[in-house]
């Protein structure tokens, strides 16, 4: 009891000779913000890209830009990627497996009738990510893919195109499973 009181004691006069001084003391508060998630990585294999490379990586580098929840990379060699893209003489389209995962083809059919390349990659890597066409749709909505026309050359998701891509990849930073999806997305 006696050292339970001299070391009560011994604190009240650090108190007081610190408040003396000038210093405030105060108990370390509780983090109470939770860390922030990292994001879920997708690697992307562009290697069969052909002459759309940069633009497949453009595409990318868009969606990193736009969304938190998941980061597309380029595979390491040796690696197996999430994502194939692959160019091909047909229109572009989307074979998803399950969520970030699956094959795009960039197609030279759209490019050769003025489709812009850039948000061709980024529309297709958006079906990858779980989006829908959006059809007819305008220019802002990157979903919309063909149906804005030849003249829209904007790549970027709107903000509800951003919130659904962070909700679908919200789910499994928090462990849950991402559904599998057996569709062909020919856009």
């Amino acid at each position: 009891m006696h050292v339970r009181m001299l070391s009560g004691g011994l604190a009240a006069a650090c108190l007081v000779s610190l408040s003396l001084t000038g210093v405030q003391a105060a108990a370390a508060a509780p983090q109470t913000a939770a860390a922030p998630l990292a994001p879920r990585v997708l690697t992307y294999d562009a290697g069969g890209s052909a002459e759309f490379r940069s633009a497949v990586d453009r595409g990318a580098a868009i969606w990193n830009e736009s969304v938190d929840a998941v980061e597309l990379r380029p595979a390491a060699a040796g690696q197996r990627a999430n994502i194939r893209v692959l160019a091909d003489n047909g229109w572009p389209r989307a074979l998803p497996t399950t969520l970030g995962n699956g094959t795009v083809y960039i197609g030279r059919q759209a490019v050769d009738q003025g489709y812009n390349t850039v948000r061709i990659s980024a529309h297709e890597l958006g079906h990858i990510l779980g989006l829908p066409d959006r059809k007819p749709g305008p220019c802002s909505s990157l979903m919309s893919g063909s149906s804005a026309g030849t003249a829209c050359t904007n790549p970027y998701p709107n903000a509800a195109e951003k919130a659904e891509v962070e909700g679908n990849f919200g789910d499994l930073r928090v462990g849950r499973a991402p559904a599998a999806r057996a569709e062909v997305i020919v856009d």
